[in-house]
């Protein structure tokens, strides 16, 4: 349904989107992760018409973004990352606007179904500026449903919101998914983990990553986490890293008691844990816990992601 096809998009001397290419099937629930400045919210911009590539192209249904921009505009929902609203506007007065400038004939009736999916009942009428994040967030994804879509693009849909807002966003978000393709950027993997059907990964403007949440767990499973509990100074710990080969810190947390809780990854072929054991009691350091962890989506992330001399 969508197609980046070599896609570039630079400002100035700056490459945000370094010739990436993917597709996105219809139906698809899609999530688009990255750190920040990875080139995620620049991407989202070409694929609904507000920036034009560099080089490359996009299509959407075989439209071109180059080309048929208009039309492709009237079949794409956005939500983008500040979800900018009126809040001097009354919800009913914002929708009815935004109905107006999508040129919607049959505004009272999309207006109901709107009202009915997002969860609106008892805002319609009140000033945006006086409703919580949560809400807003509602409106915002409301705009950009009211001309029915065939694709939504949410850009951190759940970005400042409390845990039960976020639970509320989420169901919003699967009942979404059931009629439109979707494509959600999001700093929160737990969100993309419950609700997307593929995962795209992109760093420094490239992509690095692309399958669904247990595809990219596997291709990491020869990677054994290990975190230990224990009594250390900090600034020790990094010894570790510096007297035991082929392994990674990944954090150190401090506990209550000065207790330390630390995370280690090595390769699966080599169990470490006898040799990390016998450091810890040359050291004298207490070692209260050691286990291993599944890898997570979150370690995944981090391996792709996280340059080398920032590990600690």
């Amino acid at each position: 349904m969508i197609q980046l096809k070599n896609l570039v998009k630079d400002y100035g001397t700056l490459r945000a989107v370094d010739h990436i290419d993917f597709e996105i099937n219809e139906g698809e629930i899609l999530g688009f992760l990255g750190p920040n400045g990875a080139g995620k919210t620049t991407t989202l911009k070409v694929i609904t018409c507000f920036l034009s590539p560099t080089e490359g192209n996009i299509f959407v249904e075989d439209k071109n973004v180059l080309e048929d921009s208009r039309e492709i505009r009237k079949i794409i929902g956005y939500l983008p990352e500040n979800n900018p609203l009126y809040s001097e506007m009354t919800v009913f007065d914002y929708l009815k606007f935004i109905a107006e400038i999508r040129e919607i004939t049959n505004f009272k009736s999309r207006l109901r179904e709107v009202i009915e999916k997002c969860g609106l009942h008892g805002v319609v009428e009140k000033p945006i500026n006086t409703l919580s994040k949560g809400y807003k967030q509602r409106v915002g994804i409301a705009q950009a449903i009211i001309h029915d879509p065939k694709i939504l693009i949410l850009d951190e849909p759940t970005s400042g919101l409390d845990p039960n807002q976020i639970a509320e966003i989420r169901e919003l978000i699967i009942e979404l998914g059931k009629e439109k393709t979707l494509i959600i950027s999001s700093h929160i993997l737990q969100e993309v983990q419950a609700v997307c059907d593929r995962i795209v990964i992109i760093h420094k403007g490239k992509i690095v990553a692309d399958g669904s949440t247990e595809e990219l767990k596997s291709n990491f499973q020869n990677k054994t986490k290990l975190v230990l509990e224990l009594i250390a100074k900090e600034e020790e710990i990094h010894s570790l890293k510096e007297n035991i080969e082929d392994i990674s810190l990944l954090s150190i947390t401090p506990k209550e008691n000065e207790i330390q809780q630390v995370a280690i990854e090595y390769d699966s072929e080599k169990d470490k844990r006898i040799e990390i054991y016998n450091y810890i009691k040359s050291k004298d350091w207490v070692l209260l816990e050691m286990h291993r962890e599944h890898i997570s989506l979150e370690a995944v992330f981090r391996n792709l992601t996280i340059e080398e001399g920032e590990k600690k």
